[in-house]
């Protein structure tokens, strides 16, 4: 029989993709290839096979051909029969294969027991029948050019749903021609500063300074884009926003003013009006992390910078915090000269945010059920912190905890030298944390204090007591 490929879409729903080639009568070659579809695993056991009148018409063949073929694969223990259940692949058609046996795997480390990291909301906590409803409506009622060629900007729909809320909730002052959508607030550097290694025109170029504790991941990026980061220092106040005019020719700085990260606390407002004020008189830009803005506890809300002044601020925000990290949805609030070097950046570089979660994120919003989301996990996060600080308290009352009024983790403040072994023991204990020096920047001058950032929203209900427990265990001593 002359060689050929057959692709077959039967009736009952299956794809069957046979070989038939070589020599012999057209049942022997259809054997042989129904055999070794099987031998190799591209039929794989309990498969169902297509009527032998269905597949004789796909084939061109007479159907007692195919009757008779099935009925020898039968006899043969390859396939099965069954009135009612008709023909399918045995679960022991072939006989095992011979296999090298596999070198094993090099060990890994075990999985710690309870996840302390900072920066994990409680994935159990995604509000996931208010999304799907969100989802519904807007998908529903969204217009048809929706589904096609999208604006680098990001949906109207979700940029003006964004404005609104952060005119409410953060003081953020803004229309939506100045909020650009991307995927978070990694990509969101990426734009800003993109091409500013030389291979294009950027909106933001370097040096830029940056806070002295902060995460290392954002200053790799910003290298990675050519950008030389020089660190400010940090006090109880916040950044120390006055060593800028010191700090060189730096054309911006990276703030977290709602709540420092990690060290905690809000940037005290005479500096926020001094970082507006510098911004104004250098030329130079603040950039704002907004990254979690909207959990406080035992404080006043405190708005973004970028009220201030908003030709002086960019504002970047995300849900990673607030919904999940698996929504990879964030946001620019631009000063006007820069929307347009943004957007084309954009548009030539990332891979825009999907259409639908975005419409979905601005009925989420625009319905308030990101609002009431955003109060229940305020009142299970803060409910963590307490037993948090209680266990401290109670069973170790030399360690403080800092930055507790807001945000999504503490800074345990440690003795002198003790970090590294406090890290080790909780790694004993089971808990995953890290330790305070993770978070320095390589280059800055200021006293480095020992620590451990726990985070306190990613454990679930049920374990964050026993989470704590170890955790206490693994503390140094009181001196």
């Amino acid at each position: 029989m002359r060689e050929s490929w057959v692709n077959l879409a039967e009736r009952i729903g299956s794809d069957l993709h046979l070989e038939l080639s070589g020599t012999g009568s057209r049942r022997a070659v259809l054997i042989r290839a129904l055999r070794d579809a099987v031998r190799e695993g591209r039929l794989a056991p309990g498969t169902r096979l297509p009527p032998y009148r269905s597949l004789a018409a796909d084939l061109g063949l007479a159907r007692n051909t195919v009757a008779d073929a099935y009925a020898e694969l039968v006899a043969e223990g390859w396939l099965t029969a069954r009135q009612g259940s008709g023909t399918r692949v045995a679960e022991r058609a072939a006989p095992p294969r011979r296999t090298r046996v596999p070198k094993p795997a090099p060990a890994r480390p075990a999985a710690p027991a309870h996840d302390l990291r900072q920066g994990r909301p409680d994935p159990a906590a995604f509000p996931r029948t208010a999304w799907l409803t969100a989802a519904r409506r807007a998908i529903a009622a969204a217009p048809n050019e929706a589904f096609g060629p999208g604006d680098p900007r990001g949906r109207t729909e979700l940029r003006q749903a964004l404005a609104d809320y952060l005119a409410r909730a953060r003081g953020v002052r803004a229309d939506p021609g100045r909020i650009v959508v991307c995927s978070g607030f990694a990509p969101a550097l990426r734009l800003l500063f993109a091409g500013s290694d030389g291979a294009g025109g950027a909106a933001l170029r370097g040096p830029l300074a940056v806070e002295s504790y902060g995460l290392g991941f954002h200053r790799e990026i910003l290298r990675g884009a050519g950008v030389r980061t020089v660190p400010l220092g940090l006090d109880e106040q916040g950044a120390r926003v006055g060593e800028l005019p010191e700090a060189g020719r730096v054309r911006g700085v990276l703030l977290t003013p709602a709540h420092q990260f990690p060290t905690g606390g809000p940037l005290h407002p005479t500096r926020r009006a001094a970082a507006v004020d510098w911004a104004r008189t250098s030329g130079g830009l603040l950039l704002e992390d907004d990254y979690d803005g909207e959990f406080r506890y035992d404080r006043e809300p405190v708005g973004a910078v970028q009220g201030l002044d908003p030709e002086q601020v960019v504002y970047l925000g995300s849900v990673s915090k607030s919904l999940s990290p698996a929504v990879r949805l964030g946001w620019m609030v631009l000063p006007e000269r820069l929307v347009d070097g943004v957007v084309a950046a954009k548009g030539e570089r990332e891979a825009w945010a999907s259409v639908l979660d975005q419409l979905t994120l601005a009925e989420f919003i625009a319905s308030g059920q990101y609002d009431r989301h955003i109060r229940r996990m305020r009142q299970r996060y803060r409910r963590r912190r307490d037993l948090l600080v209680s266990a401290l308290a109670e069973r170790a009352p030399h360690i403080t905890a800092t930055g507790v009024a807001a945000g999504l983790h503490a800074v345990l403040r440690l003795p002198p030298g003790t970090e590294a072994s406090a890290a080790k023991a909780a790694a004993w204990q089971g808990i995953a944390v890290e330790g305070l020096a993770e978070f320095r920047h390589p280059q800055a001058t200021m006293p480095a204090a020992d620590g451990l950032v726990v985070g306190y929203s990613t454990p679930a209900e049920h374990a964050y007591g026993a989470a704590v427990d170890a955790l206490v265990r693994a503390l140094p001593p009181r001196p």
